[in-house]
């Protein structure tokens, strides 16, 4: 199939379940043998699997369906993986005198929020005070845990034991790793917005800790999909990770959560993720919230996300961009700054760009992942390149098609 009607069919197909999963319809979409296939490739990319598993009020084919079962059960049984994990922390860090907290999913599950099954966590994040960073290393190197990779935002630890990761989608048996971060910060894009202030618990106990508030949970999603958003990497799931806490926030929290960060800092990156998160969620916004949120936001970055779609800031879009996060510059040298820095990356970014060469599944079906910065340029100039990462989700999912 040509790449643009590739493309045609990962937005129908994207957007048709994005609709399904926020307002389940009674009948099955009227969808050709290549896009159901191409269905599957879509909920896995999005994370979506186990929950169309059950908010789904029609069958479609036989193979879709065992597809998403099947899903669910390693959800399932990869959370029960979970849980021990995190009271092996909990146990550890309270022995140690160490306060932790748990980053997004197990804060989600632990709200109930998600149930055991629902929701796949690729990783178990912990947030801690840098003054506990070497101990909290310590506490994680003794439950079995290497350092695999070090970044802005976090430090990854790998198993000792790793087992290769299952082809399409959440497998059971893939390596659980934990990501311990000093910091909550995003790129967006040039510059570092670092919100940890209000996220980081003032006065943590022993063990492990919840979000101080449920503001400052709102504050970090929408922080997270916000530097989703710069690399056009958005997932369904978080999505609909904000509408459920949105859901439950009440006016008071946003009151909180629009005047959350100290100093008078603003949330200037808040709206476009929940303008996104409206446009398939009705959620009750209180009018005086969404009005703050709307001043905060520059006016250019607020006038293109009132008309982005999933499909535009996520790997349903099949394309690389040169400047993806261009939009979100807050100045001409921000924006000058960030096109120079794609032209040409730091050392910082190609070492990262050749860890992932190395580390991740879809580099060993595309040339892309290894080529030098010049050829990428020329090769982008002289045709659209296709994004590796969408099509190694494809290819996985039209393998086991019937």
């Amino acid at each position: 199939m040509h790449p643009n009607k590739l493309q045609a069919v990962l937005i129908k197909v994207t957007e048709g379940l994005a609709r399904e999963l926020a307002h389940p319809a009674p009948m099955a979409p009227d969808w050709s043998d290549f896009e159901w296939s191409v269905a599957t490739a879509v909920a896995a990319m999005h994370g979506i699997s186990s929950l169309l598993s059950r908010s789904l009020r029609w069958r479609g084919p036989e193979e879709w369906m065992q597809f998403l079962e099947e899903q669910r059960a390693h959800v399932t049984r990869r959370h029960a993986r979970i849980e021990k994990l995190l009271l092996q922390i909990d146990r550890s860090a309270r022995e140690a005198g160490l306060g932790m907290t748990p980053l997004k999913g197990v804060a989600l599950h632990a709200l109930g929020l998600y149930t055991g099954g629902e929701r796949p966590m690729a990783d178990v994040d912990l947030l801690v005070h840098p003054r506990d960073a070497a101990e909290a290393v310590r506490l994680i190197e003794s439950l079995g845990f290497r350092e695999s990779r070090a970044g802005v935002k976090e430090r990854a630890f790998a198993p000792l034991e790793s087992h290769a990761a299952g082809a399409l989608g959440e497998h059971s048996n893939n390596d659980i790793t934990i990501e311990l971060h000093q910091r909550i910060c995003e790129r967006l894009p040039l510059y570092l917005t670092d919100i940890t202030d209000a996220v980081l618990p003032q006065s943590p106990h022993a063990g492990l800790n919840g979000y101080p508030s449920t503001a400052a949970l709102m504050a970090h999603l929408l922080l997270h999909t916000a530097g989703e958003m710069t690399m056009k990497s958005v997932r369904l799931l978080q999505l609909h990770d904000l509408a459920l806490v949105a859901g439950r926030m009440s006016e008071a929290d946003w009151e909180e959560l629009v005047q959350r960060l100290p100093g008078g800092r603003r949330l200037w990156w808040a709206l476009p993720p929940l303008r996104l998160t409206l446009r398939y969620y009705p959620l009750s916004i209180p009018s005086r919230a969404l009005s703050a949120l709307e001043s905060d936001c520059p006016w250019l970055l607020q006038r293109n996300a009132s008309r982005r779609i999933l499909s535009d800031v996520s790997f349903s879009r099949l394309w690389v961009d040169a400047f993806p996060g261009l939009e979100w510059a807050q100045s001409i040298r921000e924006m000058l700054g960030y096109a120079a820095g794609r032209i040409r990356p730091s050392a910082e970014q190609l070492a990262a760009r050749a860890a992932s060469a190395v580390s991740q599944d879809w580099a060993a079906d595309s040339q892309w992942a290894t080529l030098s910065q010049g050829r990428r340029i020329a090769r982008w100039l002289a045709s659209r390149q296709i994004r590796p990462g969408a099509m190694h989700v494809l290819r996985a999912a039209l393998a086991g098609a019937p």
